[in-house]
């Protein structure tokens, strides 16, 4: 857990509390996001190329996309 940001166990700790909810389909959201970054004029080109590939291979492994 200690390789993530502050802010990601911080929303984990958030979660585990149940102050936060939990998304049955946590890897749709991740999708969703990904998606979001890689189509988003304000990131730069770098992070949305590592993005789109992060997404590609979850696309590509045995993920199901709802």
């Amino acid at each position: 857990m200690n390789k993530y940001c502050e802010l990601i166990r911080e929303k984990y700790a958030q979660i585990g509390s149940n102050e936060l909810g939990y998304i049955e389909d946590a890897l749709g959201a991740v999708m969703l996001v990904l998606n979001e970054v890689v189509d988003c004029e304000q990131v730069p080109q770098e992070l949305k190329d590592k993005a789109a590939y992060a997404a590609a291979n979850l696309l590509i492994s045995d993920y199901e996309v709802k």
